[in-house]
């Protein structure tokens, strides 16, 4: 879908997740969407149709029938943690957890929730509108409070 949608000139983003799985005869790396059943698309009004049209889209999302836009900086959170060379998973989505901000490392200056603290912490990035998250360990020391 992501180059269904590139092709007609919507700006796409499908974070992936790559995991190794047993063949018969051997291992290999899949990759698997991050958030099973979404594709991020930018895109205006005029748009609407190419997006629904493409194979595998079933409906924008949004609120009492209105498009609800992804903020930016959710979407940029989850860019920036699926490019790092952090190890990362799917992570059930938190509604509580102290929001924190990373200060070091490939993701500083991403916010997000921190799930557990000692010598190293959960560090979960939220799409809230869709109700998925990712998480990854920090080092406690690399965080604060925002």
């Amino acid at each position: 879908m992501n180059q269904q949608l590139a092709s007609r000139g919507v700006e796409a983003f499908l974070p992936l997740v790559d995991r190794r799985r047993r063949w018969k005869d051997r291992w290999k790396t899949v990759s698997f969407p991050l958030f099973p059943g979404y594709c991020f698309a930018r895109f205006g009004p005029s748009d609407r149709l190419a997006v629904l049209t493409a194979v595998g889209a079933v409906q924008v999302l949004g609120i009492n029938g209105h498009p609800t836009p992804v903020p930016d900086h959710e979407i940029e959170a989850v860019r920036q943690l699926v490019t790092s060379t952090l190890p990362f998973d799917p992570h059930p989505y938190l509604r509580e957890g102290m929001e924190v901000e990373v200060m070091r490392g490939p993701l500083a200056g991403v916010r997000g929730m921190l799930v557990r603290k000692g010598r190293h912490a959960r560090f979960v990035v939220a799409i809230h509108l869709i109700q998925q998250a990712a998480s990854v360990e920090v080092d406690a020391a690399d965080v604060r409070p925002v």
